[in-house]
């Protein structure tokens, strides 16, 4: 087994779009409507906001490739990058996603660390995210990593208001 961590750049947009929307779907489809479903993933992933979500100087794109197949992505955000005002000595895990059929394989961690040796690299004092509060497996994943709820903050799916916790880890 070979596992791979690249850098997303601009000519991986639409790759990086088609697992995002895919990712997406798989984790939230089962609980959402289809029409706010579709909604999200329109807005969220259209090619204008990605390429420019990209070019920001503040937010970076992974992929995690295992066996030559991209498995799955993270997106961390720091500065005016991140969707809270969490200050300049934090990090944010905005996105983490791995494909249905490599999850359980260890991915999901491996992305994690490389989100933490950024951030200590960055000399960031804490890692932080938000995370459905229904999504119970990313909560508990989470959790098992020394994360713990701080707040919470509304996320729209469509026009389906929800909540995400708000999780930090303090780096030391």
């Amino acid at each position: 087994m070979t596992v791979e961590i690249r850098p997303c750049e601009s000519r991986d947009l639409e790759a990086l779009r088609k697992i995002s929307i895919d990712t997406f779907r798989e984790t939230f489809g089962a609980q959402n409507s289809q029409e706010n479903l579709n909604a999200y993933l329109e807005k969220a992933f259209n090619p204008k906001r990605i390429k420019a979500e990209l070019a920001h100087p503040q937010s970076r794109f992974f992929f995690i490739e295992k066996d030559g197949k991209t498995a799955g992505y993270l997106k961390v955000n720091t500065g005016n990058a991140q969707s809270e005002a969490m200050g300049d000595d934090s990090l944010e895990v905005e996105r983490i996603y791995i494909s249905e059929r490599f999850q359980k394989q260890g991915l999901g961690k491996v992305l994690f660390d490389r989100a933490m040796k950024l951030a200590e690299q960055d000399g960031k004092r804490k890692i932080w995210l938000g995370v459905w509060e229904e999504n119970k497996n990313a909560i508990a994943f989470y959790q098992k990593l020394g994360f713990i709820r701080t707040g919470a903050h509304s996320f729209f799916m469509g026009d389906d208001e929800q909540t995400d916790l708000i999780m930090e880890k303090e780096i030391y």
